[in-house]
Parts: structure tokens; C-alpha cells; sequence
């Protein structure tokens, strides 16, 4: 069984993520631009070449017409961004051939004005102000 993570994330604009810019500009997270996605950890016991595929078969998961998938090299937020889980998220049920459970999050990767990705402190200052509700959400960040 193999760890492998996979980010949806939608070809549309996200109004989501504009209205959370925002915010965290009032909140005074300077950043230029911010990505949300869904980041799926899988276990999986298929084949490495075709997972894309796989999971892009899930239409619960992937609409062609409004996602795209990239796959992620680690099970750990990249550097800028924030994964957020419920407190008591457990391992969910996934129809993907070859996976037996994943575990979703929702993703916030922040960006410098450069396009370089934000600072350490300005992920975890946009963590505390506003990304996560400590009270029901935990967040993961490098």
C-alpha cells in the first residue's frame, strides 16, 4: 500500500478564494493571491502510471469540465500552503479502483506579490486569523 496525494482544484474562478483574499487583506495577511483546493490522501495499492486516470474516473470526485487534478509528490503541505481537516475526520470510504480510503483536506495555498509562495509566518498568520476554526478544524502547514 502506497501513500499518493492528489490536489482538485477548479479551472473556473473561485469565489471562494476571492472572498477569503479579501478578507485576510483586512486582517492584515498581506499575500497576492491565494489557491483552495481539495487535496485527497489515498491509499492505494494500484499502479502508479495510471492513478491520474483512476481518480479522474470519479466523477464524485472530478468533473472534467470544471477541475483539474495535479498530483503531489508528499502527504504534506507544499511550502505556502495549509491543509485544513475536521477534528474528527477519519479515513473516508473512495471509489477509485485500487484505493481502499483517503483522507480529504481543504487546501489554502497563499502566494507572494512575485508569485513565490508566502512565507511561513504569513501561512500561519492566515491560518490563525481566519483559515482554521481551532475549535473543529486542525491545520497542517509548513
Amino acid at each position: 500500500m502506497t501513500m499518493r496525494a492528489a490536489a482538485i482544484r477548479l479551472k473556473i474562478p473561485d469565489n471562494e478564494a476571492y472572498t477569503a483574499l479579501a478578507a485576510l487583506r483586512r486582517l492584515g495577511v498581506q499575500t497576492g493571491r491565494i489557491e483552495r483546493s481539495q487535496i485527497w490522501v489515498f491509499d492505494d495499492d494500484g499502479d502508479e502510471r495510471d492513478f491520474a486516470q483512476r481518480v479522474m474516473a470519479n466523477e464524485s470526485l472530478f468533473n472534467p469540465n470544471k477541475h483539474e487534478l495535479e498530483l503531489l509528490a508528499g502527504d504534506r503541505p507544499r511550502e505556502g500552503e495549509a491543509w485544513i481537516a475536521e477534528l474528527d475526520a477519519r479515513e473516508e470510504p473512495v471509489r477509485v479502483r485500487g484505493v481502499r480510503g483517503g483522507r480529504r483536506y481543504v487546501a489554502w495555498r497563499l502566494f507572494e506579490h512575485g508569485h513565490e509562495p508566502a512565507s511561513p509566518q504569513t501561512v500561519r498568520a492566515a491560518v490563525e486569523r481566519l483559515l482554521c476554526n481551532p475549535a473543529i478544524e486542525r491545520a497542517m502547514y509548513s
